[in-house]
């Protein structure tokens, strides 16, 4: 499509062309399987020291921020339905139409009960989702936290037990809980390890303490096997429309000297070409001299302005407007701390 404007003697003839970008507002999310890390029978220690000790985030946890008990496969079951089928000592019972379990036998691993009644069953997040918001959930996604709390990726993750225990250990961590069967003691904190290596989650000095000292006693020859990456988000960009600008100026013989085009002075029967591509929200002006892309590993979610974020460069949304995750100001000034925080995306 052409438009050709004449004014004060000076022929504009501006071309209009459809090209393909990637925008911020234009990406979707998806959960994939990493690959495979490469702990295999690793000494327990040894995880233990990959895991960052920091002071835990306390503030805004809310249990309705980690979406439960979900079908993520889509087959029908929820999260609760498909641990009661797996952690079932017999073949369980189960209603086909709407996938709930009739029936089953569980031992449950913390005291050793065991249980047919599924009323008697909880199914426990090994790390507590409230432990897991104070230990780095905080920061991620609302995808990332509903893929944790219905992780059956890793079967020590998600663990049917004795629903009165499980209570009692509500959300704490082996500081101030560990469970009552105390030849189960070294594979739990085994299992605790793993979650918390896996998934990139911190340890607070206390915690990190009395997992340390009963890996030197109690459970010093602990190893913990392999582990499969956890589920994470992948930014896949959608394509969207953009607008080449493309805009010629021709000067007539009458004004040779003296003319002024909208790029430059030119001489009598020269032309001057200008071209760029911009996002076709900003097509209205033909005279945009640079493009403003969002980064490749941007990821749609919703935000709070101003506070910290992770992962660096990862993108978000507030009220319409795209926010980064940055660890210094629009200005380049580095944050206090060099903590990222979310800041308006610059244009």
């Amino acid at each position: 499509m052409k438009w050709r404007i004449a004014a004060n003697g000076v022929a504009l003839v501006v071309v209009i062309s459809a090209a393909s970008i990637s925008s911020a507002a234009g990406f979707d999310t998806q959960l994939s399987q990493g690959s495979q890390r490469k702990f295999v029978a690793e000494d327990a220690r040894s995880v233990l020291s990959t895991i960052k000790i920091e002071n835990e985030y306390k503030t805004g946890y809310k249990r309705s921020l980690f979406i439960h008990w979900a079908d993520l496969n889509g087959d029908g079951c929820d999260t609760r339905e498909e641990i009661l089928k797996r952690d079932s000592t017999s073949k369980p019972q189960v209603d086909p139409y709407r996938c709930y379990v009739v029936a089953g036998d569980w031992v449950s691993p913390y005291d050793g009960a065991r249980l047919s009644d599924r009323g008697d069953v909880d199914i426990d997040h090994v790390v507590a989702l409230k432990e897991a918001w104070d230990s780095g959930a905080w920061a991620w996604s609302e995808s990332q936290r509903k893929a944790y709390a219905n992780d059956m990726t890793d079967r020590r993750t998600l663990i049917a037990v004795t629903d009165r225990v499980n209570v009692s250990k509500s959300d704490k961590d082996p500081s101030n809980w560990m469970p009552p069967l105390r030849s189960y003691w070294c594979t739990y904190l085994g299992d605790w390890i793993s979650v918390k290596a896996r998934w990139g989650l911190s340890m607070d000095q206390s915690e990190f303490g009395r997992i340390s000292n009963l890996l030197a006693s109690d459970c010093a020859s602990l190893t913990i096997a392999s582990w499969s990456a956890a589920p994470v988000l992948v930014a896949v960009p959608i394509t969207v429309p953009a607008i080449t600008i493309t805009t010629s100026t021709v000067t007539t013989s009458t004004a040779a000297t003296s003319s002024t085009t909208t790029s430059s002075t030119v001489a009598t029967s020269s032309t001057v070409t200008t071209s760029t591509t911009v996002p076709s929200s900003t097509a209205t002006s033909a005279t945009t001299s640079s493009t403003s892309t969002a980064p490749a590993s941007a990821e749609a979610k919703d935000i709070s302005p101003g506070s910290y974020c992770a992962p660096v460069d990862g993108l978000g949304s507030y009220k319409s407007l795209v926010y980064i995750c940055s660890k210094t100001s629009a200005d380049g000034t580095p944050y206090s701390g060099n903590r990222a925080r979310w800041r308006k995306l610059a244009n």
